[in-house]
């Protein structure tokens, strides 16, 4: 294994750590990515009830950013009312075990009292 994946000389953002970090960083896309993974399919409703502090808009740019970036497949069906389901891609799905690793950690890692502090 290697001792870093951010070699000396190189800007984070041109390695892969740092593509990584731009496609699954921020406050809710892991959190959109669990529940998804949770539930193959969801509606944006069912998930920003699931999610609970997301706004309409931040979920909606969040999800518009995630289709972007491959991670996510939108399926819109052609009735009224309007209904559209959201899914990981296969390329999200491969990111799951990354995720699982970092809960593992977490479980691992975690000091009995002490939360995390929220930036």
């Amino acid at each position: 294994m290697r001792e870093t994946c951010v070699p000396g000389g190189v800007k984070l953002k041109d390695t892969g750590f740092g593509y990584t970090l731009s496609l699954i960083g921020g406050k809710y896309k892991m959190i959109i990515m669990y529940w998804l993974s949770e539930h193959q399919v969801m509606r944006f409703n069912e998930l920003q009830r699931s999610i609970g502090t997301i706004s309409f808009k931040t979920l909606s740019v969040m999800l518009k950013e995630m289709e972007a970036d491959g991670l996510v497949i939108r399926k819109e069906f052609p009735q009224v009312p309007p209904k559209v389901e959201y899914s990981l891609s296969e390329r999200g799905l491969s990111l799951i075990p990354v995720l699982n690793l970092m809960c593992e950690w977490g479980e691992k890692n975690v000091v009995p009292g002490v939360e995390a502090v929220q930036r």
